[in-house]
């Protein structure tokens, strides 16, 4: 039954082997070369199997890695046989010869073992539960749902959660209580003694690359986009989602590069969000430029069609957990048209993480050790890089800013419903929250930041994932290459992660000048606030509550959202018609 259950995103084959109290199932995406005739769940030996939905990258340093243990791993190998091959080899520590996307079950017959692992940034989603003395668990939430002994009894903290944060601050909470969610990279071991959770790996904070010769920053980035794209291409059918930015073009560039060098046929389209109505679309143009010059085929999306939560109400388009995402159901549309003609899709996400540090810190850095030549020299750096002046009053530039009304935290919601606050803590809580700043870095606080934002919401990349979004399809983020990331974490960030000059001095040649010299700038409107504007949109101010919210919100103190007004306000106030949509489509299953 639970197998079963995940055809919609396995659509090629399901299976399952049970021996004994051990049970393990599987729905296949064929999505890489070696996958075709592979079959799950897997065994090498009869005695230790897995089940995996993973793409292993440096497959051939993991190959060396094996034979120098005296394990031979054909090259024909699947992801889910070289894992077991690495388990065999190191035990619970072969997570830490594993890179690339991956969420694995291992049942360790011998030893009555039950060894789970999540991927460094939570890619593929991995989720658990007790049910008596076993564990059920699979990478599909609503598969978990379809176990009759799971209870499908909220998690209240996480709704609450919701409606503060738009997402729960535990990393390993999910909407419901009885099931949990694996953070990334963690594993879990499940055996006589109980169940147990760790960490294997945490954000590198001291690495420090330092060339002599600039050129040799741009070579090594280059080479590892080109390895982090081509792990990522090993199918014949693939799109690239494509924006008139900086990243993703970078990434499409270097797809199309890689696999006319491989000299096998391929189909490669590029795939884009477009705007008629609603706002000024200037993505467009550069996106169409960038397709052009690539001789990539471009398919646009018009994500202005409908109105707000038009379409939510359609079973195909609920989502396992609630979202914050008005306009979810032609983002639905939009994948469910790519992957008519591909089921992999490559991304640029994260470049603005990696590659859009201020200099600031990095000076404050300098000028607090007393480096003055290297600050002079650093300043001077800056200037002729970004084509501008730094102001003569240097102390007074590199200075934190002090805080001004913009900075300081929206006020806390006044619809909370006080019982709710004040038995769970609520307030206390948001308190807490908006004085947690993740692990600090001296010279690259935004991209830790944002990295340790990623790590702690857990399902950040999960939205994207098929058994979200009931669409076979796979999304992959090569600028998110754990081997791209520890590189670019320890540059330094002058000149190469401010304003991204590493990934402008890369494509330099590759992609057309306009596109390559176009500065970052932020979308111009808001589409949702736009559609809050329109006269057929003022129904959401006269919605009326399901039950279930009443328990949180107090529906007559949510403000006005129609009209003009502060859209950050009006974001907020959106919440609670975002989770009352989500709870009407919410079907009861287990007990």
């Amino acid at each position: 039954m639970l197998t079963a259950g995940l055809a919609f995103r396995g659509p090629d084959a399901q299976e399952h082997w049970c021996e004994g109290a051990a049970g393990l199932g599987h729905a296949m995406l064929l999505t890489t070369d070696e996958a075709r005739g592979e079959r799950q769940p897997a065994s090498l030996d009869g005695r230790v199997w897995i089940t995996a939905d993973a793409r292993i990258d440096a497959r051939d340093e993991l190959a060396a890695e094996l034979a120098a243990r005296g394990r031979a791993a054909p090259g024909e190998a699947s992801d889910a046989q070289l894992i077991l091959h690495a388990y065999h080899a190191w035990g619970e520590d072969c997570v830490a010869h594993l890179i690339g996307d991956f969420a694995f079950a291992i049942w360790d017959a011998p030893r009555a073992r039950l060894f789970c692992a999540r991927d460094h940034f939570g890619v593929k989603p991995f989720f658990h539960a007790r049910v008596g003395e076993c564990v059920v668990f699979g990478n599909t939430l609503s598969s978990l749902r379809n176990h009759p002994a799971v209870s499908s009894a909220l998690d209240e903290l996480s709704m609450a959660d919701f409606l503060l944060f738009e997402g729960f601050q535990d990393p390993a909470a999910t909407a419901f209580r009885a099931i949990r969610r694996l953070p990334p990279a963690h594993c879990l071991v499940a055996d006589r003694d109980g169940v147990r959770v760790r960490a294997y790996w945490t954000l590198p904070l001291d690495a420090q690359v330092r060339y002599r010769a600039p050129g040799d920053y741009v070579e090594h980035f280059t080479e590892l986009l080109r390895v982090a794209v081509k792990d990522r291409l090993r199918a014949t059918r693939i799109g690239v989602e494509l924006s008139g930015g900086l990243d993703s073009t970078s990434v499409a560039a270097t797809a199309k590069s890689v696999l006319i060098d491989a000299g096998r046929a391929f189909e490669l389209n590029a795939f884009t969000v477009t705007f008629e109505r609603l706002i000024t679309d200037e993505e467009h143009p550069f996106t169409r430029m960038a397709a052009q010059a690539l001789g990539i085929p471009l398919h646009g999306f018009a994500a202005d069609r409908d109105g707000l939560y038009e379409g939510s109400d359609r079973p195909e388009n609920w989502l396992p957990e609630p979202a914050h995402a008005p306009a979810s159901a032609a983002t639905l549309d939009s994948f469910r048209r790519a992957a008519s003609l591909c089921r992999v899709m490559l991304t640029g996400w994260d470049g603005d993480t990696l590659f859009n540090e201020s200099p600031k810190p990095y000076f404050r850095t300098l000028l607090a050790k007393g480096r003055w030549m290297r600050l002079a020299a650093g300043v001077v750096t800056y200037g002729l890089s970004q084509r501008r002046l730094v102001p003569l009053t240097v102390r007074e530039w590199l200075a934190p800013r002090a805080p001004n009304d913009a900075d300081l935290r929206a006020p806390y919601p006044a619809w909370i419903q006080p019982e709710v606050e004040s038995r769970l803590g609520l307030r206390a809580r948001w308190e807490a929250a908006g004085r947690e700043s993740g692990p600090g870095h001296p010279v690259r606080p935004y991209a830790f930041r944002c990295l340790d934002l990623m790590l702690r919401q857990s399902n950040f990349f999960e939205y994207s994932d098929a058994g979200v979004t009931g669409v076979p399809l796979e999304h992959r983020h090569p600028l998110m290459d754990l081997r791209l990331q520890r590189y670019c974490l320890s540059l330094p960030p002058l000149p190469w992660c401010v304003k991204k000059e590493i990934v402008r001095r890369a494509m330099r040649g590759v992609l057309p000048e306009a596109v390559r010299r176009r500065p970052k700038s932020p979308r111009i409107g808001w589409p949702e606030m736009e559609l809050l504007r329109r006269p057929e949109s003022r129904w959401v101010d006269r919605f009326v509550p399901a039950r279930e919210l009443e328990r949180f919100v107090d529906r007559s103190r949510i403000p006005t959202v129609c009209g003009e007004g502060d859209r950050e306000a009006r974001w907020r106030d959106l919440r609670p018609l975002s989770l009352d949509v989500w709870l009407r489509g919410l079907q009861p299953s287990g007990s």
